[in-house]
Formats: C-alpha cells, sequence, structure tokens
C-alpha cells in the first residue's frame, strides 16, 4: 500500500470543512499523498482548500452511497483514512434528523464497511464529538464518561461511535475515534457560534452592522483550535494499538465570555450589540462541556497551543481583514 514515492497515502473525507483543510496541510508537510472524497456537485465549494488544490487529488464518492466508497479505496489503497464528512451543525439536526442519522451515523458504517472489504490493514479515524457526552453525567469528560446525547447529532455521533468501536472489536480493524471538543479557526463555518461573533464583531467594528443575535449566553465550552486537533487526528493513527480519546484543552469558557472578548479585542462593549434571540435556543440544550485530555498528553504527547483569547483574537483579525475587502467568506 502507499504511493510509489515511498510515502503514506491518506484518504480524507470532508476534506473542503475546517479540519479537512487543515488535515491536509499538515500531511502535505510529512510527505503524503493525500485524497480527498468529495461528494459530486454542480458548485465547487472548495474555499477553503484552493491553496492547496494543486497538491491534492479529489475524488468522487457519497457517504450515502455504498459502492461508491468501496470504489475509492479500491482506486487509492489508503494506508489511512480519515473520515470527516458528516452533517456537522447541531441545529441542523432538529431539521433534519434522518438526513444526519444517514450521513453522521450510517455513513461511518458504509465507511468501516469498505475498508474491511478492501483495505483491512488501513487505519481509520472517526471523528466523534463531544456532543456525545450531551447532559454530562461528570465534568470534566473523560474517554470512560457515559454518553447522554442531548440532539440528533449527539445520538448520530454516540453511533458512529460504538460502530467503530464494533468494527476494531468484531473484525480486528485498526479503527479509532477522536473525542474532539469544540474546535474553531478562521475556517469555521459562518453559522457555528465562535464564527457568528467574530464576523459580527468586525463588521460592527467596520460599521456594516449593528447588532448580534444570540441563544443561550451560559452555555459554557471547551474551545480550542482546530490546527492543533488535527494534530492530535495524527498521532492517533501512528500508535502501535488502536484506542480512543478525548482532545479539548480542558478550560472552558461561556458564550458570554466569548462575546466580552472578542467585542472587546476592539474596543467595543457587547452589551451594546448583542440581542438574546429566543429563536436560537435548542430543543435540548447542552450547558456545559469540557474535556479531560490527560490521556492524550500521556500516550500521545499532544497538548493544545493555542489558548482560547488567542483564537478569538486569531478569529477577528481574519474576519477583519476579509471584511475590509469585502471578499465573501467560505460558507
Amino acid at each position: 500500500m502507499g504511493d510509489v514515492r515511498g510515502g503514506k497515502t491518506a484518504l480524507v473525507t470532508g476534506i473542503t470543512g475546517q479540519d479537512g483543510s487543515y488535515l491536509a496541510e499538515l500531511l502535505l508537510a510529512k510527505g503524503y499523498r493525500v485524497v480527498g472524497v468529495v461528494r459530486r456537485s454542480s458548485t465547487t465549494p472548495y474555499e477553503r482548500i484552493a491553496h492547496l488544490v494543486d497538491r491534492i487529488e479529489l475524488l468522487s464518492a457519497d457517504l450515502l452511497d455504498q459502492t461508491s466508497l468501496v470504489d475509492a479505496m479500491a482506486e487509492v489503497h489508503p494506508d489511512e483514512i480519515y473520515n470527516l464528512a458528516a452533517q456537522s451543525f447541531v441545529a441542523t439536526s432538529w431539521n433534519q434528523p434522518v438526513l444526519t442519522g444517514e450521513f453522521t451515523g450510517l455513513g461511518v458504517t458504509r465507511m468501516l464497511e469498505a475498508m474491511r472489504r478492501v483495505v483491512p490493514k488501513a487505519r481509520f479515524y472517526q471523528a466523534s464529538s463531544s456532543e456525545q457526552f450531551g447532559m454530562v453525567q461528570e465534568t470534566p469528560q473523560r474517554e470512560s464518561t457515559p454518553f447522554y446525547p442531548r440532539s440528533p447529532y449527539g445520538v448520530a455521533k454516540v453511533y458512529a461511535h460504538w460502530i467503530t468501536v464494533n468494527y476494531r472489536e468484531s473484525f480486528g480493524l485498526y479503527a479509532v475515534s477522536g473525542i474532539l471538543f469544540n474546535h474553531e479557526s478562521p475556517r469555521r463555518g459562518l453559522e457555528f457560534v465562535t464564527r457568528k461573533v467574530t464576523d459580527a464583531v468586525a463588521r460592527i467594528k467596520l460599521g456594516q452592522a449593528n447588532e448580534l443575535r444570540l441563544g443561550n449566553l451560559d452555555a459554557r465550552r471547551d474551545w480550542g483550535f482546530a490546527g492543533d486537533y488535527v494534530d492530535a487526528m495524527w498521532r492517533m493513527l501512528q500508535q502501535e494499538t488502536p484506542g480512543d480519546y478525548v482532545i479539548g484543552t480542558g478550560e472552558t469558557w461561556t458564550v458570554r465570555q466569548l462575546c466580552e472578548e472578542a467585542f472587546g479585542y476592539v474596543g467595543l462593549d457587547w452589551r451594546a450589540h448583542v440581542v438574546t434571540d429566543p429563536r436560537f435556543a435548542r430543543p435540548a440544550e447542552v450547558e456545559l462541556l469540557v474535556a479531560d485530555p490527560s490521556k492524550a498528553k500521556r500516550a500521545l504527547g499532544w497538548e493544545p497551543t493555542v489558548r482560547f483569547r488567542q483564537l478569538v483574537r486569531m478569529m477577528v483579525d481574519a474576519d477583519l481583514a476579509r471584511h475590509r475587502m469585502h471578499v465573501p467568506s467560505p460558507a
């Protein structure tokens, strides 16, 4: 397996997303051949990977289509498979619960089944989520913390997590799950709260807007930098034996503190601009998520390099620069 150049070959689903773009950069820097799986579309939403397109290969396949996944693995013969594709926005999962289950849950089974049939010696990474903990059963959350998901997205991710464990234990596959807590960057989608805030701060600072409407300001999250978290994914697949890991910073911040930091950074008072809007409240709220990443630190030698305030400022700076140029953002 692998490429004729002697480096490893990685197959990445979700390569056009935030994590996929950072992972592709990391793997290219390590000498990998990187093949991204993309869904057939009449438009090409490749903004996040535009700077990489001439250095990676793109292959058409779909998590809803088993045959396309089998064909992709047969064509590429990857050494490592990173499954980052999902319907990943929690709010959408209430409006499209069945589709979320198909992509985020059953899609993982299709990937594992294709791997088992075509490249059983490959190594598989599944993107698990802190949303699996939902109504948390202990704080902080670690690998042994019981799951209690509070959204169709969280429920689908729990299924995906356990099917990955099941294929590892039933078929001896090298398959792992990284239970990643919230991770953000200037490439985060505009619908996610961190990016929604930093984008609004930039527009308000530049006089292009005046208010920002948000839901629950008391929700607490463990926010880290996506660039750090893809490094943890790679490290998980380099271990002698497969295992699951919680990845996070171990620090927790409220949405209110996020607003204070982002608005304060550009000299604005968040209270003059933020409006609480009940339309953004979730049917079932997840109040507190905070990681205990001690296993990852011990076993993988992984630690976050970017802290919360640095991350928020990085995102505000990027959005300010973009709005000054009037360049539209990746969707």
